[in-house]
């Protein structure tokens, strides 16, 4: 493993210790800052502005302190998962160290291979050298000697108290002529425990938005194809927008989704999703992100003066 080490560049990194969890690395620019687990995981645990911004990343202090090869911990913010969900083989316990390297701009990490499935991850963190940009490179590799069927899926645990936007498709009025199409606008995927009526959600003509309220027990979860592209999650007066892809031409897992979305008491999390495709051996999967926290004045025009 790698020095962190300050460098004479717009961003920088560092060792730090984060709520008392050693071997973290921040990394800033002077406008916001990141802080990734290199113990164990990855996990991104921070992403906020540095002047007073709030951290959109929940974090469960209470498993912090709990690595365990025998069970999965969340530890919330942002990981690197596959998907169809299968148990156990999604619920690898990723607490080896994380090698890792920074060139003044990136840090790469690299995961071990996981012992039970063959798999083996790597995320490319980049920070633009101004304002807030985040981009994230994320590859799945098969090591074992057949090919896996599966699907990078980047999960974000946001935390709790603040409201997801996800974007409809153009509204066009049966009957209506120019623009006018019979084919399917796009699927959306509930899960047996979705219950469309829980007063969390808002199913508008511009936005299907999803309030994390403690006050609710249960759980609910939908996915959709986000042609769009993106999602947002607004908190505290600020937002936070997650783009990832949508390809025509994919498989998504899960009836379709290229996204997905759930929330319970204490946090809510927003999923983006590769294709579902069959890995050859030696090859990989990748799913990018891009992160980015705008002004206000940015955050209003994208949804639309709801913030």
């Amino acid at each position: 493993m790698s020095d962190a080490k300050n460098h004479e560049t717009a961003v920088k990194l560092e060792a730090v210790n984060y709520r008392n969890w050693d071997n973290c690395l921040r990394l800033s620019n002077g406008t916001v800052e990141l802080v990734v687990s290199v113990g164990l995981g990855p996990r991104i645990l921070c992403y906020r502005r540095i002047d007073g911004g709030v951290n959109f990343m929940k974090n469960f202090t209470g498993q912090m302190e709990k690595i365990s090869t025998d069970e999965w911990f969340s530890y919330g913010g942002h990981r690197l998962w596959h998907a169809p969900e299968i148990s156990p083989r999604t619920y690898y316990p990723d607490v080896d160290p994380v090698e890792y390297s920074f060139d003044g701009k990136t840090i790469a990490l690299k995961c071990a291979k996981e012992a039970t499935t063959g798999l083996r991850k790597e995320i490319d963190i980049e920070l633009s050298p101004s304002g807030t940009e985040v981009t994230l490179r994320q590859r799945i590799f098969n090591e074992n000697l057949w090919a896996v069927t599966f699907a990078p899926w980047g999960l974000t645990v946001m935390a709790e108290g603040g409201e997801l936007f996800v974007p409809q498709e153009p509204y066009v009025p049966h009957g209506s002529g120019a623009g006018e199409s019979f084919v399917y606008a796009r699927p959306l995927v509930l899960w047996q425990f979705t219950k469309m009526s829980d007063p969390r959600f808002t199913w508008g003509d511009d936005f299907i938005r999803m309030r994390q309220d403690n006050r609710y027990d249960s759980k609910q979860k939908f996915g959709a194809t986000v042609k769009a592209g993106w999602a947002a999650y607004a908190l505290s007066g600020e937002l936070f927008v997650k783009h990832f892809p949508y390809d025509p031409e994919a498989t998504y897992p899960d009836g379709g989704c290229n996204a997905e979305f759930f929330t319970m008491p204490g946090f809510l999390e927003v999923e983006s999703l590769g294709a579902l495709s069959s890995v050859e051996p030696g090859d990989c999967a990748q799913l990018d992100e891009r992160w980015e926290l705008p002004n206000q004045a940015q955050a209003k025009k994208i949804i639309q003066g709801y913030l």
